[in-house]
């Protein structure tokens, strides 16, 4: 049998990380949260999800400062992160070009396309580990 995947989701708004949360683990996922980059990040580095969802414009640390600095953090470099922004929110392109973004979704969005979105990078993940020889 397989181990259960985990996710951390980063969102400052509760409601969002709250839906996103109860989806996620109804489709049979352990799912951690937390309400900013900081925390997020202190969270990502004790628990080491296989996935990481994101907002984009949280305080204290936006979602592309967690982005940079879980890449240059050893434990961390690897894990694919999933980024949420606000439609018509402007960012730089090259926030989203770090080879941990595996993925943009404007808000608003459905939990099941969040859902549906996960599934394919861990599925593509899995993939390019077998295509590379690594357990997954």
């Amino acid at each position: 049998m397989s181990r259960q995947r985990s996710i951390l989701v980063i969102d400052d708004e509760a409601h969002i990380t709250h839906v996103l949360a109860m989806k996620l683990r109804n489709a049979g996922y352990r799912v951690f949260t937390a309400a900013d980059g900081e925390e997020g990040f202190e969270t990502a580095r004790q628990v080491k999800p296989d996935i990481i969802i994101t907002d984009m414009w949280m305080p204290y640390m936006t979602g592309a400062e967690l982005c940079a600095k879980l890449r240059s953090t050893p434990s961390t470099h690897d894990v694919p992160v999933l980024v949420l922004t606000a439609r018509g929110h402007a960012f730089d392109q090259s926030d989203l070009e770090q080879p941990n973004v595996f993925g943009v979704l404007s808000k608003p969005f459905s939990p099941r396309e969040v859902l549906a979105k996960v599934e394919a990078i861990l599925k593509d993940i899995v993939s390019n580990d077998e295509k590379h020889g690594e357990a997954a």
